[in-house]
């Protein structure tokens, strides 16, 4: 052949034509880069059975963390023996260190289990210069902790107007106090945050409505060195072992803010240690409307949990009577991680959580006063199921007014067959579905928007407009490897607007809820930085705005302690325009 196509196979349809696969492999010779078919895809044309070369289309996404200066490589210290919590880390985000209003960068760092922990790589923080650069600056921030990392959650829990760090580790958890100069200290002791379970994601919420930010972080598992097992798979190599071998599920946390600096743990008076679980992800969402924060968790292996809050420092568990414990076939999935948007822009959020490969996705959409799970209805099914997703987030990527779904992918055991993407038997590429006019989901062409393979083991998402011009951008760490720094440059952006709710010290105004109208449109969206899986996103509020530019002439936020407050002003599109409360 005098000209190489280059094929490309979606993989849920891997089964079907692996006898293809594997002629067209030889006869592509180099054609196919680490026994992976890169991009174009391959599509039965005729009766006549010829093949067509598809035009993947454009990317919507760069990747730039190699000139951008993000130079960090996460290490999670597997050597011989499968530990479980090598397999789970991952955590990374985006915050603004200065206040000045380019978004920031924090990775988290494991190690090696077992090792002293002031042998561990440090956690890395890097600071964005404005220019599309960053510099790292961990030595002189001391933001750099050496516990076995897990998970990130940022939020301003001492009202003083920085932005802090909450990081979760296998170990004790750490809480850094941002001192508003480009450093941090080590509060953990001080605040009594440090809880020693295994931590997995974190989220920063308002839950008792008293204006100052408490702190959710669930727990995976009870597991110790001791106790691990030797587990192995079809080929009887060894392997990672599956949560549901250690029967050993956990309670969560719950930290009040005592308004003083400290935190009491409230766990138990508030009904969250009433539950075991294996949490992984977590969101916060008002679900019913109430003006309460309610919590949702996935739970890897078990039903997923809706804590909804009583209002008098309480929560009940109200998964299963509001329909979003199990799929539509009344199955626990292994939940990973998990996001929430008002995907219909009926006033309800709605929740989508992601599984293990052979199982979908869970959407649920809200209803008001339960949920309805649809993921087979909007079309996430199908594409989702081939894969073992983790970081996951709803984001208008093309800015059409639409809302669309990136997904971080990475197995949690080694795949086998002729194919092994990049080298890894754990290795997958992401994938990036666009919203349609129909409400249903489709995959975008090229895999995961990017022109060329990114195929590593994907754990925390998180997003941002980083550089300000519009597009949303995302943040990807990835297991044992260099990170993702996916710049936006969607075909055919729209037009947008944005906006950053603060409070009156100048903090994110994490939990607030923010309403307006562009036109037909109905926008109802809630402050937060926690979703996805162990990462923290920007907080402000960005639109799509499609086939309009126009703005809102009115905006009512209503604050974490239930007060509201009414905006009036020419809100021009195309940039970010601050909401900040007066009192």
């Amino acid at each position: 052949m005098e000209k190489k196509v280059v094929y490309s196979i979606r993989l849920s349809r891997l089964m079907s034509v692996i006898a293809l696969l594997v002629l067209a492999s030889s006869l592509l010779g180099s054609g196919c880069r680490k026994g992976v078919a890169p991009q174009a895809e391959v599509e039965a044309s005729d009766q006549a059975g010829q093949l067509q070369v598809v035009d993947p289309g454009d990317p919507w996404f760069e990747p730039i963390e190699t000139q951008a200066g993000l130079v960090f490589h996460h290490v999670n210290g597997h050597d011989v023996k499968y530990y479980m919590p090598e397999i789970t880390a991952g955590g990374a985000g985006w915050f603004d260190l200065e206040g000045d209003g380019d978004l920031d960068v924090y990775f988290v760092q494991s190690g090696v289990i077992g090792q002293e922990l002031a042998l561990n790589p440090p956690n890395q923080l890097f600071r964005n210069e404005g220019d599309g650069v960053f510099t790292d600056i961990t030595d002189s921030s001391g933001a750099g902790d050496q516990g076995y990392g897990m998970g990130l959650a940022t939020g301003d829990y001492d009202g003083d107007g920085d932005v802090d760090l909450y990081v979760t580790n296998y170990g004790p958890n750490t809480m850094l106090r941002n001192n508003g100069d480009g450093t941090f200290t080590d509060v953990t002791e001080v605040t009594g945050t440090g809880n020693a379970d295994w931590g997995a994601s974190a989220v920063f919420l308002d839950y008792d409505a008293d204006g100052d930010l408490d702190l959710y972080c669930t727990n995976y598992i009870y597991w110790s060195p001791k106790v691990e097992r030797t587990c192995g798979h079809s080929s009887s190599n060894y392997d990672y072992c599956a949560p549901v071998i250690y029967q050993a599920p956990t309670a969560d946390i719950l930290y009040r803010n005592d308004g003083d600096g400290t935190f009491t743990d409230v766990s138990k008076e508030s009904g969250i240690q009433s539950e075991l679980g294996t949490g992984l992800g977590v969101v916060c969402l008002d679900f019913n409307g109430d003006g309460y924060v309610d919590i949702y968790v996935a739970n890897d292996g078990m039903r997923n949990v809706l804590w909804v809050n009583q209002g008098d420092g309480t929560f009940l568990n109200e998964a299963l009577l509001a329909g979003c414990a199990v799929d539509q076939d009344g199955r626990a999935k292994a939940g990973m991680g998990v996001s929430v948007a008002d995907v219909d822009e009926d006033g309800n959020p709605d929740l989508l959580v992601v599984n293990l490969n052979k199982e979908s996705d869970s959407f649920y959409r809200n209803q008001g006063e339960y949920f309805i799970e649809e993921a087979a209805l909007v079309g996430l099914s199908t594409v989702s199921r081939m894969f073992t997703r983790f970081g996951v987030g709803f984001a208008d990527f093309d800015n059409d007014g639409r809302l669309d779904i990136y997904q971080a992918n990475g197995k949690v055991t080694k795949q086998e067959g002729p194919f092994v993407p990049g080298g890894d038997p754990y290795a997958e590429p992401n994938i990036l579905v666009k919203g349609t006019e129909t409400g249903r989901f489709e995959e975008v062409s090229p895999r995961g928007g990017v022109a060329e393979d990114l195929i590593h083991v994907s754990r925390a998402a998180a997003f941002a407009d980083f550089d300000n011009d519009g597009g949303m951008d995302i943040l990807v760490a990835n297991l044992n490897g260099t990170p993702y720094l996916l710049r936006n440059v969607a075909p055919d952006r729209g037009g947008w607007i944005g906006f950053d709710v603060r409070e009156m010290a100048g903090g994110p105004a994490l939990g607030a809820k923010v309403s307006f109208q562009i036109g037909e449109r109905t926008i109802v969206r809630e402050i937060r930085t926690g979703s996805s899986y162990m990462a923290a996103s920007d907080p402000r509020i960005h639109v799509g705005l499609g086939g309009t530019n126009d703005g809102p002439s009115s905006i009512t936020v209503r604050w974490s302690d239930g007060t509201t407050q009414q905006f009036t002003d020419e809100f021009t599109p195309g940039q970010y325009h601050t909401l900040k409360r007066e009192s």
